[in-house]
């Protein structure tokens, strides 16, 4: 982060976006930055890589995907990132990610599924056909206790 500035753009946008006609003038009146350089800054952070994108956080129950699991992979050595790309260009998932030291001694790659429809079998099926591994543990959530999106800046 270059500026104090953008920090306080990044801190206002990871929190919740006025929805107001002007959001990016709101944030800029409250920031004593004009509509433009708000803009500037936001449009920086996003090439710069710091802001993936600017969209409303859906929460997935109340939006009809009530049926999740996370898939723990024994992915072989040197198979790791051929095997995480495959997962990641299925639309049903929704994270992938290598952990390490290995969980259980054996599972390196963790992917999230959220659907609407129970496919959870068939959906398997397709991803251990398309990644040629088997060995895979399934873990379906419960109850949720916390779900929130990290804050990384601190309002100005």
């Amino acid at each position: 982060m270059k500026t104090d500035r953008a920090a306080g753009v990044a801190a206002i946008l990871q929190k919740n976006i006025p929805l107001v006609k002007r959001p990016f003038r709101a944030i800029g009146e409250r920031l004593g930055l004009a509509e433009a350089d708000v803009l500037r800054i936001v449009r920086e952070l996003k090439h710069e890589g710091v802001i993936r994108k600017v969209g409303a956080i859906l929460r997935h129950q109340p939006a009809g995907y009530v049926h999740n699991a996370l898939i723990l992979w024994a992915v072989p050595d040197g198979r790791t990132d051929e095997v995480g790309h495959i997962l990641a260009g299925f639309p049903d998932v929704t994270h992938c990610y290598e952990r390490r030291p290995p969980f259980a001694g054996k599972y390196t790659l963790f992917s999230m599924v959220h659907m609407r429809e129970n496919r959870q079998s068939e959906l398997l099926d397709t991803l251990m056909q398309a990644t040629g591994i088997t060995d895979i543990q399934i873990l379906t959530s419960v109850e949720e206790f916390k779900k929130s999106s990290m804050e990384y800046f601190d309002e100005p």
